[in-house]
């Protein structure tokens, strides 16, 4: 169909598609548990048996059983096959199988696959887990030979690790708009600050100083040390129903509002260095819209955003990304204390992947869920939402998640 006619019924069916997008994912499932092993740097566990661990600690909290389980869903990185961790569950029957890829941007997606599950009928509950030893095990910072065809434009380079890869666009973005490393070092300040009052975080009661991250070594400039996460080991799990069943079950549902996965133009993983503007996440900016499409929420509703914090430079550009503030202005949000405890955004008051621990953007949904429970260790007050983001640099993914 051309022409003119043509345009109005392909905007039209657009239309219909977000419509009907919108009613399959906003508000029809909720988290009705979630469960961790500790967070420790040298587990003494395999990857499988922290899986089984984190899993049947999620069902635990939401008064489940493995016997109502029907669906898994996981990371294509995460080493524990869905059949195996059903087995040592003693799960039966599964009707709904997924993985997601790239990397830590999987982490909201995960949920999204079980949101679709739930919303279509294959399976009334879905968990979905991520276990890994990513410090005694397969440590991810370590260079590594790249897969793939993409690594030829930049591993010849010595752009190997993913600290050296942010660390081009984390300097093209102080050149493009005036921030300065001391910018980042307040994003890692936060984090650890908000880890030292979390138990549950490796870095509990070992808050850190501006001079603290001016004084730690470089890794890649404009990176320090504080400015990367940590190496963990441990593992996350959180399970999916319906938001009605949910509601009838142990705990307080966390109603899923929205979720999103999203891959911008010219997307490379890590890489993405030949668009236009290098020193965006335009994939963080499909996803922010979804999310708050789907949701009806806007910036100025969120009450907390847990951002997937790998790197100082990448919280900065997602409160752009997301809203919160325009192009090259997230340096003055973070000032005095914007993102912290009592500021005007408080960003990961678990700790984040800096503070508490690691583990692929899986504890942040975790924190999410105890925000809107109201038993966080950090508690931010108020009935608004709660935002989740994923790994970033790749195809990436969110959630917005409310009171049931």
């Amino acid at each position: 169909m051309g022409g003119r006619g043509g345009r109005a019924h392909r905007r039209r069916r657009a239309r219909l598609g977000h419509r009907t997008g919108d009613a399959v994912i906003a508000r029809t499932a909720a988290i009705a548990g979630i469960g961790a092993t500790e967070f420790s740097k040298d587990s003494g566990r395999s990857e499988l048996r922290l899986a089984v661990e984190a899993v049947r600690a999620a069902l635990d909290d939401a008064g489940l059983s493995a016997a109502d389980v029907r669906g898994l869903v996981t990371f294509t990185m995460d080493q524990n096959a869905e059949i195996e961790v059903a087995r040592e569950l003693g799960i039966g029957e599964l009707t709904f199988l997924s993985r997601i890829s790239y990397g830590g941007g999987a982490a909201c997606a995960v949920v999204q696959q079980a949101v679709l599950a739930v919303a279509a009928g294959l399976a009334e509950v879905v968990v979905c887990y991520r276990a890994m030893n990513e410090r005694s095990g397969r440590r991810f910072g370590q260079a590594t030979t790249p897969p793939g065809v993409d690594a030829g434009w930049h591993y010849p380079m010595g752009l190997a690790t993913p600290a050296a890869q942010v660390a081009m666009v984390a300097r093209r973005y102080l050149h493009d708009y005036g921030a300065t490393t001391e910018d980042l070092g307040r994003i890692a300040v936060a984090g650890r600050r908000h880890a030292a009052t979390n138990p549950q975080a490796w870095f509990y009661g070992r808050p850190i100083t501006l001079d603290d991250h001016r004084a730690s070594r470089w890794i890649a400039e404009p990176l320090r040390l504080l400015d990367c996460c940590q190496e963990s080991d441990g593992a996350v799990a959180v399970v999916v129903t319906s938001a009605a069943r949910a509601r009838d079950l142990r705990r307080p549902p966390a109603v899923i509002a929205a979720a999103a996965q999203g891959s911008g133009p010219g997307q490379f993983v890590m890489t993405s260095y030949y668009r236009d503007d290098i020193a965006a996440l335009p994939e963080m900016g499909v996803v922010a819209r979804q999310l708050w499409e789907q949701s009806g929420f806007t910036p100025a509703d969120v009450r907390t955003a847990v951002l997937y914090d790998h790197f100082t430079p990448y919280v900065l550009l997602q409160l752009e990304e997301l809203g919160f503030c325009g192009r090259g202005e997230a340096r003055h949000l973070i000032a005095d204390g914007g993102i912290e405890l009592g500021g005007h955004l408080p960003v990961n008051p678990h700790g984040g992947q800096l503070g508490e621990a690691y583990i692929h953007g899986m504890n942040g949904i975790a924190e999410a869920v105890r925000q809107i429970r109201g038993t966080a260790a950090n508690q931010i007050k108020g009935d608004g939402p709660v935002l989740v983001t994923a790994g970033t640099g790749v195809p990436t993914s969110g959630l917005l998640l409310t009171r049931g």
